[in-house]
């Protein structure tokens, strides 16, 4: 319940259902997160080139807090030295005690299941995430996680380099590498369907995707190898985990920027998410395997 009306009261509070204060959440929260910068020396015509690359979304569900520590954190980074990962302690999330990581690198088919591949292997569960592109090729992911357990993470910078690490190294990497982990008895006791539907946005931008299914571990590296591999492209995503139910919606373009309208082929991408799904929550104390 909890993790129910934390979630409720971010989206009132963001009014995302609310278009006519759209205009006026977006100005609200950049003037917010100006005043931070401007005390570390940013100038306005600074921040005004740093954000005008990123969406309207990214100022309507990330706080002001954040989005400062975003932008002196990229403003700072050199590309040519890897990914941009950051990471710490939540200090408001919708998930109580959460530890929070943003990565922003150039986004291919695969960052997004390396990235939760790699968290996957520091034996993290994520529990909320939120994913954005820019109009540079870029992609800003935040993630919160705890550990597999449920519990918190120790706040203690060598945790925090360790995720950090491991997470850059995975974005590096040149060839694909599997990531195995044990499914739990009580998840696959649960006997939550899984449900996959894909649907256009009403301005033919992109093509969503809502799955609805038992979370389970490796779940969001699973779904971004599937995706990879179709070379289909994640230019957004809102996560979220209600006890042992997850409910994801992804927002996807295909290879050449556009909504995937190919009915075959999203017929073949819905059977073979369905399929591995189902597989992985009813497979055997035998560790599964996740290509990426």
């Amino acid at each position: 319940m909890r993790q129910l009306y934390t979630e409720t009261r971010r989206a009132l509070s963001r009014g995302l259902k609310n278009p006519l204060g759209r205009e006026d959440i977006i100005k609200s929260t950049k003037h917010a997160a100006a005043e931070t910068l401007e005390y570390r020396g940013f100038l306005s015509e600074e921040l005004d080139d740093l954000w005008a690359t990123l969406g309207d979304d990214y100022f309507l569900r990330e706080r002001a807090d954040d989005i400062a520590w975003h932008t002196e954190a990229i403003a700072d980074h050199n590309h040519i030295n890897g990914a941009l990962v950051l990471v710490r302690q939540a200090s408001e999330s919708p998930i109580s005690n959460a530890t929070q990581i943003f990565v922003h690198t150039q986004d291919e088919p695969n960052t997004f299941a390396r990235i939760c591949a790699a968290i996957e292997t520091l034996d993290l569960s994520i529990h909320d995430a939120r994913i954005y592109s820019d109009t540079k090729g870029g992609t800003l992911d935040t993630f919160f996680v705890l550990k597999s357990d449920g519990s918190s993470l120790p706040s203690h910078p060598d945790t925090f380099a360790e995720i950090e690490d491991k997470i850059r190294h995975s974005l590096a990497l040149e060839s694909l590498k599997t990531v195995s982990r044990h499914t739990p008895r009580t998840v696959r006791a649960f006997t939550i369907p899984t449900s996959v539907s894909f649907s256009e946005d009403e301005a033919g931008a992109h093509t969503t995707l809502e799955i609805a299914t038992a979370d389970r571990p490796g779940l969001l590296a699973r779904l971004g190898s599937v995706l990879s591999e179709h070379q289909v492209s994640i230019q957004g995503a809102k996560i979220q985990t209600l006890g042992e139910r997850v409910e994801d919606v992804f927002f996807l373009t295909d290879a050449a920027g556009g909504p995937l309208r190919d009915r075959d082929s999203l017929a073949r991408i819905e059977q073979q998410l369905i399929t591995l799904l189902e597989a992985s929550r009813t497979e055997d104390d035998s560790p599964s395997e996740i290509a990426i």
